[in-house]
């Protein structure tokens, strides 16, 4: 087995994958340790590790990939009554894998899964705040 990172070597099919779909730019396949039944994952096949490391056609490809998977759990015959795209992009965001991967979780009343929200959050910021940060956002968007 090769040094690479664990999602480049499933990809590559050197560790055991449950896969769902495979094409020139990205892959799907199920979840080794699924949040819920129907859990899978949906990685590019070139190694990045963080969003910005993705070509637009990469990262638009691998949404496009996400939004199919997630018609097909919805139709296939598991607990789904909704859907949760995650991606944990740097430590911060709770990245663990360093190689960009989608989740697609299907969610329903009871599975025990979800996002846990700060105290302040019902505050909202000044409109001022919002309207500074949206400029420096747009200044650097290419």
């Amino acid at each position: 087995m090769s040094n690479e990172c664990v999602i480049c070597q499933l990809v590559a099919s050197e560790i055991e994958v449950s896969p769902v779909h495979h094409d020139e730019l990205c892959s799907a396949f199920m979840d080794i340790q699924p949040v819920t039944p129907g859990h899978l994952l949906v990685v590019p096949n070139r190694h990045a590790t963080y969003l910005s490391d993705l070509t637009e056609d990469e990262g638009a490809q691998m949404f496009r990939i996400g939004q199919r998977m997630a018609v097909a759990v919805r139709k296939c015959g598991v607990k789904c009554d909704g859907i949760n795209f995650f991606v944990a992009d740097g430590v911060a965001a709770g990245q663990e894998v360093f190689h960009v991967h989608l989740h697609v979780i299907p969610r329903f009343p009871g599975d025990g899964f979800g996002l846990k929200l700060p105290p302040d959050y019902e505050d909202r910021p000044p409109r001022s705040e919002l309207d500074d940060i949206a400029e420096k956002i747009r200044s650097l968007i290419a």
